[in-house]
């Protein structure tokens, strides 16, 4: 009986998951007429690519696409670059001075993003950085590097600070050992730190719609078409904006391995 209610919940959960994917991409690729009826289908009877082709043809979706995809992979690099020393450093601190460094790190998540996007809109506005590729990834980073250094520090914990002692015992430098024992250690919480940064900046709109005023990411323009009322072109859109996440997801998922450090550390 357990064992066919933990069957019956996994079985929900995928449908809950899948579900609303499944809605986006029917709508986006079924004609108007079976979707605009009092009762429509549910598996797409006449497909059609008419709603993609005016999306994809339009000249409208292409600098969008460019500037999301380039803002995305920009903040996530620019992010593990400060990410992963910082947290180094912080997870080698004493327990007292982390949870302080960490607090402190985390007021910023304490405050509401509109708060944030405002100050930064006035401030680059006077760098002539609105509208700019670098204006919105720095600001991303700073939305980003909290959620980043929180997953690096716990990963930093866990590998045993004998293996760098052995390691410095052989001869490693200081470099050496980050380079040969520290970061092939902790692939594991970088690859989980990068698919959030890169998820999060991706599908980011608050501060795009202060920063972007005449060049605006993807999802704004998911929130144009919603405004509009088009819905097939905002499934579209949609549908358009998932495709990166599962590329992203699925090509750095094969970092996510458990049992790197299991059994290093013997005696």
């Amino acid at each position: 009986m357990k064992k066919v209610l933990l069957g019956l919940a996994f079985i929900l959960i995928i449908l809950w998951i899948i579900l609303p994917l499944y809605t986006m991409l029917k709508i986006s690729l079924s004609p108007p007429d079976e979707i605009m009826t009092p009762h429509p289908p549910l598996t797409i009877r006449e497909p059609t690519l008419r709603h993609w082709k005016e999306v994809l043809n339009s000249k409208s979706i292409r600098r969008p696409l460019y500037k999301s995809l380039s803002v995305a992979t920009l903040s996530m690099t620019l992010t593990l670059a400060i990410a992963i020393p910082g947290a180094y450093g912080i997870s080698r601190l004493p327990k007292h001075t982390q949870i302080i460094a960490l607090g402190t790190i985390f007021i910023s998540r304490a405050f509401p993003e509109v708060s944030i996007a405002l100050p930064i809109a006035i401030k680059f506005i006077s760098w002539n950085l609105i509208d700019t590729v670098i204006g919105l990834t720095l600001a991303h980073v700073i939305r980003l590097l909290p959620i980043a250094c929180w997953i690096l520090v716990g990963v930093f914990q866990s590998i045993p600070l004998e293996l760098e002692e052995q390691a410095k015992i052989d001869g490693c430098s200081k470099l050496g050992v980050l380079r040969r024992i520290v970061f092939p250690l902790s692939m594991t919480g970088i690859g989980v730190a990068a698919i959030f940064s890169w998820l999060f900046s991706w599908d980011e709109f608050t501060y795009s719609l202060y920063l972007c005023l005449s060049e605006p990411t993807l999802p704004l323009k998911v929130y144009y078409y919603i405004n509009r009322g088009s819905w097939f072109l905002t499934a579209t859109y949609a549908t358009i904006i998932t495709v990166p996440v599962i590329i992203v997801t699925y090509s750095l998922q094969r970092f996510i391995k458990s049992g790197y450090i299991s059994g290093a550390v013997k005696g």
